[in-house]
């Protein structure tokens, strides 16, 4: 069930973040930005003293939407 909730949570979060820095792209992009962006707002919401783990939905979805913008923003610098 885990699996399958990243993959939902994830195609989500990619799909706000895409919408929020402008940027168009597939299903299948949108869902991997989410998943890794969700890895990246984890990391960053720890370094802020936040558990992510322990947080309910809505919690997991903002950090993994902020994660993603961030991902498009580090891409768009390259």
């Amino acid at each position: 069930m885990g699996f399958l909730y990243s993959i939902l949570l994830g195609g989500i979060a990619g799909f706000i973040a895409s919408r929020i820095m402008d940027s168009h792209h597939s299903a299948l992009i949108n869902i991997l930005l989410g998943i890794v962006g969700g890895w990246v707002g984890g990391f960053i919401a720890k370094r802020l003293g936040n558990d992510p783990e322990n947080d309910g939905l809505l919690m997991n979805l903002l950090i993994s939407v902020i994660g993603a913008v961030v991902l498009i923003f580090i891409g768009r610098l390259f």
